[in-house]
């Protein structure tokens, strides 16, 4: 890197991702709702999803359009 762009990138109060993260591991981090709750809240939404859709494609008579290859057969034509 040029020096007068390393010198120009310095005077900037932007602080690196290392940084950041030595300075938040030396902090006493005290546990906030998602650092509890986190991982049993998107479990449970990802249940309760996986069930709506269970009992969607199952439960409620929905016509699917599959195929009618074999099962539909012509009517005979009438010229009347």
């Amino acid at each position: 890197m040029f020096p007068l762009t390393r010198n120009a990138l310095n005077q900037f109060k932007i602080r690196s991702i290392q940084q950041l993260r030595s300075r938040q591991s030396h902090k006493n981090h005290s546990q906030d709702f998602h650092d509890r709750y986190g991982n049993t809240v998107l479990a449970s939404g990802t249940a309760f999803c996986v069930v709506a859709w269970v009992f969607t494609a199952t439960q409620i008579g929905i016509e699917w359009n599959l195929s009618p290859v074999g099962r539909v057969t012509p009517k005979e034509w009438n010229d009347e």
